[in-house]
Formats: structure tokens, sequence, C-alpha cells
């Protein structure tokens, strides 16, 4: 059953356009992740969805009906804010139930809700205390707690984890997935920029940039086929190398001419008249590994060297790319700036794209 869809869905203030003819389908059950840089239009087109602002164009269907000039209130919907939004005189209970106390149920069902909801969360033991004596994460949870009361048919969570730090991004994280798990039915959308979060919650994740939708797909999909450079440097950190280089097509494979490294036989078919063609390729940091013989597939001076400990990210310069090309080498590797390093790669895990960006495997 689809949950919700999305036809030609557009946004303007005054003259201005900021999303251009959104087309999504999204199942019921499924875990979303809207993701994009600043200025995107993720948290705008998520608005869009919970009635808060309007759809200049296009129309937006919720369980088969178009919502387009439904209140807020009655589509159905709840939506977890980056700021909590609590009432700082109300307690954890009070704060769970208040929206279901305005739509009157009956006292013994609120009751009910929030327990349930307050159990999930492991909030049982806070209810009775003001949000003032709460940890951050705490009082996100009692954020999600109280939509969750509200037994919504679509989850909107507009950036909740921006305001934690680290250690309580991650446990609040693995609480948000759990929640996913025990209510299947429910369909969530999630907003961020941290794209760590994105692949680990999402079942797909919208790509966008500059109020087009780039790509949907299931993470890995985004993360090994990426449709063009703007995908393929926004997922994965640190984001994947690109080179220029000259693409000669021999039947199901291309040889390809890397700038300021040698040739590489990849097994990706391209057009005939790519022969001689200038192409970028690319390749990600992580399947950089330092050359046990020959030139190797890159070859450059280092310029700064991050041990993580687990991993070593060496910077390399001397190539013909804007940005120093980084390898993520796993364990620790003393090299030292000035010296010359020499990186190969696996065919199968190398990239390329025309020279406009969009990838030949697209």
């Amino acid at each position: 059953m689809t949950a919700l869809t999305l036809t030609n869905v557009k946004k303007a203030y005054g003259t201005v356009e900021v999303l251009h003819g959104i087309d999504l389908v999204i199942e019921q059950g499924e875990f979303i992740v809207f993701v994009g840089p600043s200025g995107c239009g993720k948290s705008t087109l998520l608005r869009m969805i919970a009635g808060l602002d309007s759809i200049t164009s296009g129309t937006l269907e919720i369980g088969g009906e178009v919502v387009n000039d439904v209140p807020p209130a009655e589509r159905g919907i709840a939506m977890v804010f980056q700021s909590y939004a609590l009432y700082p005189h109300m307690t954890v209970y009070e704060n769970m139930a208040f929206g279901m106390r305005i739509a009157r149920l009956p006292k013994q069902e609120i009751n009910r809700r929030v327990r349930e909801a307050a159990n999930i969360l492991q909030l049982t033991d806070y209810l009775d205390r003001l949000p003032k004596a709460l940890s951050g994460g705490q009082r996100q949870r009692v954020a999600i707690g109280r939509a969750i009361c509200r037994d919504p048919k679509v989850f909107l969570f507009d950036e909740p984890l921006s305001n934690l730090d680290a250690a309580l991004r991650v446990a609040t994280r693995v609480e948000i997935a759990k929640l996913a798990e025990s209510m299947p039915e429910t369909t969530m959308i999630y907003v961020t920029h941290d794209q760590v979060e994105a692949m680990t919650l999402a079942d797909r994740i919208v790509v966008l940039s500059k109020g087009y939708i780039e790509q949907v797909g299931s993470p890995l999909d985004l993360y090994k086929n990426p449709h063009n450079i703007f995908v393929a440097k926004f997922i994965g950190s640190p984001s994947m190398n690109i080179l220029p280089a000259e693409a000669e097509a021999t039947g199901d494979q291309t040889t390809v001419k890397i700038a300021g490294g040698r040739s590489v036989t990849m097994p990706i078919a391209t057009p005939a008249s790519a022969k001689g063609a200038k192409c970028q390729f690319g390749v990600r940091p992580e399947d950089l590994r330092l050359a046990t013989s020959g030139a190797g597939l890159i070859e450059g001076q280092v310029s700064v060297v991050e041990a993580l400990g687990e991993v070593t990210l060496i910077h390399i310069e001397g190539l013909q790319s804007e940005e120093p090309i980084v390898a993520k080498i796993p364990g620790i590797h003393p090299f030292k700036p000035g010296e010359t390093v020499r990186l190969d790669a696996t065919p199968e895990d190398l990239h390329l794209f025309d020279e406009s960006g969009i990838s030949y495997r697209a």
C-alpha cells in the first residue's frame, strides 16, 4: 500500500522557485531519508508534507487522498522537530499526553498510549520529571514519544539529532532505528545533513540538490552506483576522488587514461563516440590501497597524514585534480609530508563519468 505520493510538486516564494517538480512514491512502512546540502529544499519538502508550508503546484496524496488543502492536524502526521518543542512547565507525562487531551481522548486511552510509548523509549522512570531535569537525548525521546502517542500514519523527523553531542547522536540514532523496527507499518520520513544517519537508518535515500531529486535508492545502491558526480561525492566520507581522464571504448570494457596517472581497463561499456573523449574518473578513498609493485594506478606526494588509529587518511598532491586525492588505508602508516606514495585499486571498484558528470553505469 502506498503511504505517500508526490506528483510534480513545486514550491515558489514569489518568483523564486525552490522545488522544481518533485515526483516521489513512498510505500507504507518505509523509512525514507532526505539528504542534501544546505538550501537544497529538503526541510521545505518535509514542511510541505506536514502542511506547515503550502504547495505552489502539484499534488500530495497520503493514503490515496489528495491533502494539498487539508489542515496539518487532519493529515494523520506527527512531526519531531530539531528543537524538541517541549512545554517547560509540564512533566514528561503531560507533554506526551497534551495533544491527546486537546483531541479529547478518554483518560484511560491517553494513559495507555503514554505508558506504551514511554516503555518503547525507556522513559517510564522519567514521566514525573520536568524537561529541565532531562538530558538532551532524553528530551528528544520525549518529543518522539509525544509523536508516537498520536498513532500517526506518517512520522516526520526534521534533523532531530543535530542539537546533540556526538555520543548522544549515536545513542539516539540507535533508539530511532529500534523504534522503526517496532512499528513496521508506520512510514517515517527523516531529514538530515548527516550521511551516517542516512546510511544507517534509511530503507531508501532521496538525494536533493538545488530543488531537484538527483537520485533515489537504497544506501548501498547510492554508494556503489551513484548516477552522477554530485551523488558520488555527497555519499561517502571522505568523498569520492575525482580526476580528469580520457576514455576509449573496447566492447564491454573501457580503457581510461587518468590525468597524472596511468591507463586502466575498466569493466564499463561506454559509447563508441566516447573514444578519446574527455571524461572524469572516480575512486573512493577506501578502495585505494598501497601499490605492492610497479608504478600503481596513482602516484603523488603526501601533503597531510591523519592517523585515526584504525585507519590512516593520506592526502596526496601532484595530480591534476581540483582537490588533493585522499586514500583511506587500514592501520597505522608513518608517512611524512613530501614522501612519494603509489596507490592501486581493483578495476571493479572504479567509477567513470562523462564530461557533464553523468555516470556511464547509470
